[in-house]
């Protein structure tokens, strides 16, 4: 397989797209078009009894070809909603952290550690909370996460970080941690004013590209586009 990295953060919106109909196999199909080898999922839906896909994180994995790794941040016992990961890559370690604030809905944090080429990935998936409080407290837990992984491991973050000012502290402090990342407009579709959908990589001289998937079919899919980018770790 390619020793870089083609990796995506997508917030499918539980496969309902601005139509207002659940359609799994759509989202299946943006998935494919990002032609990447890994994609990072937030709001992923999978509760029994509902009128869409009661397993949409199964259903995704099996229509990309793709494996699937859950990160729930809402366990019930009718379902689960959360993060996930799919990827082709090897898989050699799989974290699950819990980053929810008191009274707020629960958030988690998705790190899996990923073989690329000769190099480990370490890959973190998240999607921070509604208020700018919570997502202050969930990015301190993040960095803190982040702060142990060892120097000579090539590092990707990304998700729906909710930040929508530029100059945030959140977005800072992940800044200070993994140098600037690139931004561009992604939420919502019918009219991208906020780049809430982030990809970063440390070193940052591993990012090598990175761009919003702006397709026809990605406009209906869901209310966020996804952003795709390539990490070459060793750079």
């Amino acid at each position: 397989m390619d020793a870089s990295l083609s990796i995506a953060s997508y917030n499918v919106h539980s496969c309902v797209g601005t139509d207002l109909r659940c359609d799994v196999g759509r989202v299946a199909q943006v998935i494919r078009e990002l032609d990447c080898d890994t994609v990072g999922l937030q709001e992923v839906f999978g509760r029994h009894g509902e009128r869409c896909d009661p397993q949409q994180l199964e259903r995704l994995a099996e229509e990309t070809g793709m494996n699937a790794i859950p990160g729930a941040t809402l366990l019930r016992p009718d379902g689960h909603y959360g993060n996930g990961l799919l990827t082709r890559r090897r898989v050699l370690e799989v974290r699950r952290h819990d980053i929810s604030v008191p009274r707020c809905e629960p958030r988690g944090a998705l790190e899996a550690d990923l073989e690329v080429g000769r190099h480990v990935v370490r890959v973190l998936v998240t999607h921070l909370g509604l208020r700018p409080a919570e997502r202050r407290r969930q990015v301190q837990q993040i960095v803190e996460v982040l702060s142990a992984t060892p120097p000579e491991i090539t590092l990707v973050v990304l998700g729906d970080m909710n930040e929508w000012l530029p100059t945030g502290r959140p977005l800072r402090w992940l800044h200070d941690l993994l140098e600037q990342a690139p931004a561009e407009r992604s939420f919502p579709v019918w009219l991208p004013m906020f780049a809430l959908d982030r990809i970063w990589a440390r070193p940052r001289s591993a990012l090598r590209a990175f761009e919003v998937h702006r397709s026809p079919l990605a406009r209906r899919a869901s209310d966020h586009f996804p952003v795709k980018a390539v990490v070459v770790p060793g750079a």
